[in-house]
């Protein structure tokens, strides 16, 4: 077993009493509230952060606005708004171990898992973003308006950015999902205000402190913590709000959908899945096998796009089951912080017991089940990886979005069959296909009811390539060379001459 020490650095980041990250610097909450974090592990108390009040909402609505109408940052010449992005980045870099080991401590997850993909994609997206600074563009036209009569016209549209924006981030991957919300806003020329997740605040924190190192003005760029109750749905209402990125659970982006309607406030939403898998006769074993493995428990199974469902063709049904249930018992599971574990903790003690019920409920309907090793102790927020072999359909855990480590396996007849049950389901955020066949991998992902189908692989992503759901899995595409366009307004513009 090879577990990484903790830093110095982490270690005194970790002992700090944490405010507010707001006008550039800490500020203290107008509240005595804290919130305390826990390392998912131990089930320790690790750290605390202040429980920002109404009042700590309008403070940073107010910074965030005063900073968008002065000009500070939009009236920015784009290739310096891009420069100070490119060395934020930089920063990422040269504190990349520092930030992985806060995201390992207070999330739980893999901290092999925490440096390659949150903390080297956070890097990947920062520069992929930054990028697109100077790529914001209008259109010219020829139009032909008639009055007065011999008069000529040039008209334009340009893009301006949209305002002040609210960024609410989900406790899966804190800080490579926090910058998917802050970054093409302030690439955009908004100003920013962030509320992390209250069970995982302490890296988006930091990259606060980083922003500003980087040379992101005073008020641009503002972190509230606190609860959902308070400090996220007086963020929503807020009328000086002009948009909010939500990724996070279908009741909540629901709800915040209602409350931006009801004053005509942007709104993207990143929301739940239940993504399926179609394996057909013709698909290669070992790629399937490890290609899911990976699909359903990377995280934990705590992935918006993670593999939760399974649709085998007769032939291959048992050899896949044979598979992953060898692949199950090979697992090793211990804290994020050793390197070698592949099943970590959950990220809270409240999320393992809402799994656990799942699972209970299954047992209790007389589901077949296989499952990994147990936990390495009883403090830590543990919950076994578990295989659930054809479920009947109206299982809870067959139909809602469990979100950890449990994946279904269900037989069927062939591709038409399973099309049908991996469609049944009111949430469209991902799904993939498995097979040998290039008529098939031409022919069914047009059929298949989600944002994202991948072939041969499943919950890989990249910066250029758009993302997010349809049906109850939400509104708007994140990344890909238009991303902006979501934080941005068109104006018309039309000189007669």
């Amino acid at each position: 077993m090879t577990v990484t020490s903790v830093l110095p650095e982490v270690q005194a980041f970790l002992a700090r009493t944490h405010s507010l990250y707001l006008d550039g610097k800490w500020v203290s909450s107008s509240g005595e509230g804290r919130l305390p974090v826990f390392n998912p592990a131990t089930g320790s108390v690790i750290a605390s952060v202040a429980d920002a009040t109404y009042e700590d909402v309008q403070r940073a609505v107010g910074s965030a606005k005063n900073s968008f109408r002065k000009g500070v940052w939009r009236e920015m010449r784009p290739a310096d708004r891009e420069r100070i992005l490119l060395r934020l980045a930089d920063l990422v870099e040269r504190d990349a171990e520092i930030l992985a080991q806060l995201e390992t401590l207070e999330q739980g997850q893999s901290i092999m898992l925490s440096r390659l993909l949150e903390v080297g994609g956070a890097q990947s997206w920062i520069r992929y973003v930054a990028g697109l600074t100077t790529k914001i563009t209008g259109q010219t036209f020829d139009v032909s308006i008639q009055m007065p009569p011999g008069a000529r016209y040039t008209a334009y549209t340009r893009k301006e950015p949209i305002g002040v924006v609210a960024g609410i981030v989900p406790w899966n991957f804190p800080l490579l999902i926090g910058v998917w919300k802050v970054l093409p806003a302030l690439a955009a020329g908004c100003s920013v205000i962030v509320k992390p997740s209250e069970t995982t605040p302490l890296t988006m924190l930091r990259f606060g402190e980083l922003a500003t190192e980087a040379g992101v003005p005073d008020g641009v760029f503002n972190i509230l913590t606190g609860t959902g109750r308070i400090a996220g749905e007086c963020l929503v209402q807020h009328p000086d709000v002009a948009k909010v990125s939500f990724t996070g659970s279908t009741p909540v982006g629901k709800r915040i959908a209602q409350n931006c309607a009801s004053r005509l406030a942007r709104v993207s939403l990143e929301l739940g899945g239940k993504n399926p898998a179609i394996v057909l006769a013709d698909a290669d074993l070992g790629r399937v096998v490890g290609g899911l493995t990976m699909a359903g428990f990377m995280n934990q199974g705590q992935v918006c796009a993670a593999c939760s469902r399974i649709y085998v063709e007769e032939p291959l049904f048992d050899r896949v089951a044979a598979g992953l249930q060898q692949a199950l018992s090979g697992m090793s599971i211990g804290p994020g912080m050793d390197e070698n574990a592949f099943i970590n903790p959950v990220v809270s003690s409240q999320h393992q017991k809402k799994i656990q019920s799942f699972l209970d409920g299954a047992t209790e309907a007389g589901a077949e089940m296989l499952q990994g090793p147990a936990a390495p102790n009883e403090q830590g927020f543990y919950v076994r990886p578990t295989l659930v072999i054809n479920p009947d359909d109206s299982l809870p855990l067959a139909r809602d979005e469990v979100f950890g480590p449990v994946m279904t396996l269900t037989r069927v007849k062939n591709a038409e069959e399973a099309l049908s049950k991996a469609n049944d389901t009111p949430f469209g955020l991902a799904a993939s296909l498995w097979t040998g066949s290039l008529d098939a991998a031409m022919r069914l992902p047009p059929k298949m009811e989600a944002g994202t189908v991948w072939v041969n692989s499943h919950v890989m992503i990249d910066p250029n390539m758009p993302f997010g759901g349809i049906k109850d899995s939400g509104i708007g595409r994140d990344f890909g060379t238009g991303w902006l366009d979501a934080f941005t307004e068109t104006k018309s513009i039309c000189i007669q001459h």
